[in-house]
């Protein structure tokens, strides 16, 4: 049976393994979670000044290993597809680390800290890099740095490549690939960016008036998902040409992550505390009166 797993700043990880099954692993502000792809082992950030690595093993969520990120307030972690690799971006220090890891899924060797240094158009609200999602992508490692407006590419190694670029302002924040494209939420311009080749299209990320910060992006199928902080929704968009699919409520307060599993989506509403349920109708997010309360959720993964 799936689990439903939700980390974010209350007092550890919430599982949810049926509508009576529930249970907490206490681990500090374990704000992102991320599985392996072979291996039962789960591993979350601790969201702290002196950043942390947690990884547990099976159902029952028992400790596996643990290290530093060796960057502060890491907010994303990602597992390379192979299992091999381990990726997580430090926001507040603007540093990516990568470690590897053995064929328990526990962390192995000394790990590879990439440094960064800039800083973005918006000097007062950003002073420097601020790594906010690690991706594995054709062979590489791709970091987005809401500071800096690029989506820095490394090899597994370490070497760094040219990075990608966005627009002034952009503050690129989850990012996406799909049969060649890249989709960009900009957290600080809140909007989505398609990238195909030399051809870029920028739209709103939501048709809704006043101030939205997009958070979290995902492609499924042909259409692309995007939450907005400040307008609570979630937007539908047509993947080929990101034209407007629907913009539905959010079921709550500032959206912070959401997951999408077979025709469901658990969408995490930071403020309000609930982490809302919704059944997709041909793609558009249906309420279904399903909601969790969970303190200040800030990822979902289902496993």
């Amino acid at each position: 049976m799936k689990h439903v797993r939700i980390g974010g700043y209350g007092p550890g990880i919430v599982t949810i393994g049926g509508r009576e099954q529930r249970s907490l692993t206490r681990v500090a502000a374990p704000s992102f979670l991320a599985a392996h792809p072979s291996l039962p082992v789960l591993y979350a950030v601790g969201e702290l000044e002196r950043g942390w690595l947690t990884a547990f093993h099976g159902e029952e969520l028992a400790p596996l290993d643990e290290r530093p990120s060796e960057g502060s307030s890491p907010c994303h972690v990602a597992v390379e597809p192979g299992g091999g690799l381990l990726a997580v971006a430090n926001y507040g220090d603007g540093t990516a680390t990568l470690y590897h890891l053995d064929d328990r899924g526990a962390f192995a060797g000394e790990p590879i800290v990439l440094r960064h240094q800039g800083s973005g158009p918006d000097a007062e609200r950003q002073q420097g890099p601020h790594a906010h999602q690690t991706v594995f992508h054709d062979g590489l490692v791709h970091v987005s740095d809401l500071g800096t407006d690029e989506i820095r590419r490394y090899h597994h190694d370490g070497t760094p490549l040219e990075p990608i670029r966005l627009a002034p302002g952009t503050g690129p924040r989850h990012f996406a690939f799909s049969q060649g494209r890249l989709y960009v939420a900009g957290e600080l311009d809140a909007t989505v960016t398609l990238i195909d080749g030399e051809h870029r299209t920028t739209v709103p990320a939501s048709r809704q008036e006043g101030e939205n910060g997009p958070s979290h992006l995902q492609l499924d199928g042909d259409l692309v998902y995007v939450a907005n902080r400040g307008p609570n929704t979630i937007s539908v968009l047509r993947a080929a040409d990101l034209s407007p699919v629907a913009e539905v409520p959010s079921g709550g307060d500032w959206p912070r992550h959401f997951a999408i599993d077979g025709d469901r989506m658990y969408v995490a509403n930071q403020r309000s505390d609930t982490v809302t349920v919704f059944a997709l109708r041909d793609g558009v997010p249906e309420p279904t009166g399903e909601a969790y309360e969970v303190e200040s959720p800030a990822c979902v993964l289902i496993m």
